[in-house]
């Protein structure tokens, strides 16, 4: 025990009788990995204060969060202007790789403005550079895994009944978290048009369960063998439809392929549970929450303040 022990602080391990270098990871893909004991940090700090800089915003005021509140952006009218349309999709390029990455806080506010690149507004334009100024107050959290926190996989979704005013399509929000951290996140507009929340939050839910299928066939592959893993909605209406397999009027013109949830739950993949909707956390990804609400429920996400890069 003594001499397994002492490789794991050399970085050694043992293999048939043969020591073997462990790799380290330290970088891949512009995301800074760092490990300590149990636990993993991943942040984009290098990369982000080079977009800062790119854009000019190295030295701009910090803001609360990523969006003013109550803000909703309002699709131009007006003829395109080239050279403003190449440095909003520059700015948002970067920040969709960095909110892909390490920043789910951010996913909201880049996916909203992203739906603008066509055809930016000089306003499109300034909330983008808003973005950076957020990320000039935020640029050392990173997200972080604490391997003995005993948290396992878990998920939460929800959704923005008809939020869009342009085309009244709903939001969806949902992820996966995993010792702490989100591992998984995703924020976009449905592709349908539906007639209640009950069915937004259903088809959020559906689209949640096919991400949590993906994580058993992943981890099984590694020969991890995962229980049911709990989804969390804050609809009782999509949450009765999902667990009880029948067809009423005011769900029959679901389409079929949202109902594979159904087989999900039945095939104990993943288990659904009620949270109350001020509790959600999952409201940061499909809305522009006010300072309180967004601070409270970014906590949540994993992603922790440190004061340099190397700071543990």
């Amino acid at each position: 025990m003594v001499e397994r022990k002492e490789c794991e602080r050399l970085g050694l391990r043992v293999e048939k009788g043969k020591t073997v270098k462990i790799m380290t990871i330290t970088e891949f893909l512009r995301m800074c990995i760092t490990r300590v004991g149990r636990s993993v940090h991943i942040d984009q700090t290098a990369y982000l204060q080079l977009v800062l800089q790119r854009c000019g915003m190295q030295n701009a005021k910090a803001a609360i969060t990523p969006l003013p509140a109550r803000y909703v952006p309002i699709k131009s009218e007006e003829a395109a202007n080239p050279e403003r349309r190449s440095r909003f999709q520059t700015i948002i390029g970067s920040l969709l790789y960095l909110m892909l990455g390490t920043r789910p806080d951010i996913a909201f506010a880049v996916t909203k403005l992203a739906q603008h690149a066509a055809n930016p507004s000089k306003d499109h334009l300034d909330k983008a550079l808003y973005i950076c100024c957020y990320l000039v107050g935020t640029q050392h959290y990173r997200l972080s895994y604490d391997g003995a926190s005993g948290q396992g996989l878990s998920a939460c979704t929800d959704s923005d009944w008809a939020s869009d005013n342009n085309t009244r399509h709903s939001q969806s929000g949902y992820f996966v978290k995993l010792a702490g951290g989100l591992i998984s996140w995703t924020s976009r507009a449905q592709k349908t048009i539906v007639l209640s929340s009950t069915e937004a939050e259903y088809m959020a839910l559906s689209d949640c369960s096919r991400q949590v299928v993906w994580m058993h066939t992943l981890l099984g592959e590694l020969d991890y063998h995962l229980k049911p893993i709990p989804i969390c909605g804050d609809n009782q209406g999509s949450i009765f439809i999902a667990s009880n397999p029948i067809t009423e009027k005011h769900s029959k013109h679901i389409n079929i392929h949202y109902h594979y949830i159904r087989e999900v739950i039945s095939q104990k993949l993943a288990e659904v549970y009620f949270i109350e909707g001020d509790n959600n956390p999952t409201d940061l990804l499909m809305k522009n929450l006010g300072s309180v609400k967004f601070l409270k429920f970014r906590a949540v996400l994993g992603l922790k303040f440190f004061r340099s890069p190397i700071d543990i």
